[in-house]
């Protein structure tokens, strides 16, 4: 039993804040202000006192390509470079520290270097020449090849839309068949230890769930049953709910998932990144309005099949012609099969519409957002006013979905940003157009209990109320009395799961996959 004292940030429906809250066998006891007597006398309670750090429940990841991000997070990440020659540079020195046959590197952005542009596939060469290179622009909608990579995938390619030979950039369809290739050429023990690196560096941040979205190019979907047996093998408390990236209901129901969709095959457009999210308005001085993947008609069918079926759906919408899309498919699915508890959402809904939103609104379409993208260094606020003009200023609405009674959860969308949760508070309450801003509390809940809400989870954790399960992180500071400016500095001194203070993951691979086979898959 532990007696935590000092300020608990509770995050349930009242903004309840207390100064007492009691663990025991993984559960919450009590939370209030007085401490009941049978507590206060029993001799093997451990007492913490949180001075002047705070209690708040664990944070949640609603969207993360976590095989992806597991995989990037062990190779070289060059997001903070500021010139196409330091990331020439750091290649350079990285190199002689793996012996991966493929070498990965993520992170590239033309908007964050001086010279405006990705680097190009001679550049690659002339540092990598002898082994295949991969490297994943920001977004992780596109990529840069070098000459060796490019041979190896060159059939498969060529035919495609988005294929690049003379610069070595892929994106569309052809970043999708080389992205392909690179997951399938990762041994599963190597994609396992490295996904336990992965579990292990989002719980020091905080996150005591992961909503992954799986189903990125495995022969035979391999990855989503991995992830799964994966997920069921953390001994840590950590949790994971996996969603197959597909618009093919069946094979959701075939695994007895629960939920289906994501990115890539659940994709309805691309990013502004590459400028292929879809638009209902030109993109300025264009004629361009982006990419929309699949037709009305194939999006509602799979909707009402999903639907009908009893899944939940999500689908990955950037542009306002694909959020449109998205939000009428929905509607028209559950005009088709009403659901109440459906859960059905909505990734990333970065350029919504009065129309959508009033539908999101009705249907109670929930919405997993990424703070992250606000004031972002790789796709910074200038590139896109150049690209959107006036339509920048609506982009992430915060306030706008809040008023309109829709849940917003929160994600990093890793690899695509780093996952931190204090720098997704700090965003949503310092929004760049302050009239979109959150308040603390409601930031705070975003990245908490509505992402256990989000996955149907909220009954069990999300926000410390008795009975709960004792999922928690202890803050270095108040959220509440920080300065507003400074909230993204505040850190995450200890995550604590199931009452039990996160520790790194020591099983090795085979018995994590083991015990994951004989617990059945999440």
């Amino acid at each position: 039993m532990k007696i935590y004292r000092g300020a608990i940030l509770t995050l349930d429906s009242r903004n309840t804040i207390a100064n007492t809250l009691v663990e025991d066998k993984g559960r919450i006891v009590y939370v209030g202000d007085l401490l009941p007597r049978h507590f206060r006398f029993n001799k093997k309670a451990e007492e913490i006192h949180l001075g002047d750090r705070v209690l708040i429940p664990s944070f949640v990841d609603s969207h993360i390509h976590f095989a992806s991000y597991a995989t990037f997070h062990a190779g070289l990440n060059v997001m903070e470079a500021r010139s196409n020659a330091e990331i020439l540079d750091m290649l350079r020195r990285f190199l002689p520290t793996t012996d991966d046959k493929l070498v990965i590197a993520f992170g590239a952005s033309p908007y964050s270097v001086e010279e405006g542009k990705l680097v190009s596939r001679a550049e690659l060469d002339a540092v990598c020449p002898d082994r295949p290179l991969f490297l994943v622009k920001y977004d992780g909608h596109a990529c840069v090849v070098n000459s060796r990579l490019f041979d190896l995938v060159r059939k498969k390619v060529e035919p495609l839309r988005g294929c690049h030979p003379a610069t070595g950039e892929m994106n569309q369809e052809a970043f999708f068949a080389v992205s392909d290739y690179v997951t399938g050429s990762i041994s599963l023990p190597k994609l396992v230890q490295n996904m336990q690196r992965a579990a292990d560096d989002l719980a020091m941040r905080g996150i005591g769930m992961i909503h992954s979205v799986s189903g990125v190019g495995f022969t035979g979907d391999l990855d989503v049953d991995l992830e799964r047996i994966f997920a069921k093998g953390l001994r840590t408390g950590q949790q994971m709910r996996v969603y197959m990236q597909t618009l093919d209901a069946k094979k959701a129901i075939r695994r007895r998932l629960p939920r289906v969709g994501g990115c890539f095959e659940a994709a309805l457009d691309g990013c502004f990144g590459s400028k292929d999210a879809a638009l209902r308005a030109p993109y300025q001085n264009s004629d361009d309005r982006g990419v929309l993947y699949y037709s009305d008609e194939k999006v509602t069918a799979f909707c009402k099949a999903a639907n009908r079926a009893g899944l939940q759906i999500e689908m990955h919408a950037i542009g306002d012609a694909a959020f449109d899309q998205a939000t009428r498919a929905i509607a028209a699915a559950l005009e088709d099969y009403p659901r109440v508890n459906h859960r059905h959402a909505i990734i990333h809904a970065c350029l919504p519409t009065a129309e959508g939103i009033a539908l999101c609104k009705r249907y109670h379409i929930l919405l997993p957002v990424q703070t992250a993208f606000i004031n972002w260094p790789q796709e910074p606020d200038a590139y896109l006013r150049e690209i959107l003009g006036e339509r920048a200023k609506h982009l992430n609405p915060l306030r706008t979905f809040v008023k309109n009674g829709i849940t917003l959860s929160a994600g990093s969308d890793g690899p695509c940003t780093d996952p931190d949760p204090m720098l997704w508070v700090h965003n949503a309450v310092n929004h760049s157009e302050p009239e979109q801003a959150l308040t603390v509390f409601e930031a705070l809940r975003m990245c908490t209990y509505n992402g256990y809400y989000t996955s149907f989870d909220e009954r069990e954790r999300g926000s410390l109320e008795t009975g709960k399960i004792a999922d928690m992180v202890i803050l270095s500071h108040n959220p509440y009395t920080a300065p507003k400016a400074s909230l993204k500095d505040i850190k995450v001194e200890q995550t604590i799961l199931s009452g039990k203070p996160y520790e790194p993951q020591k099983e090795s691979i085979a018995a994590h996959v083991v015990k994951g086979l004989v617990k059945g898959k999440c």
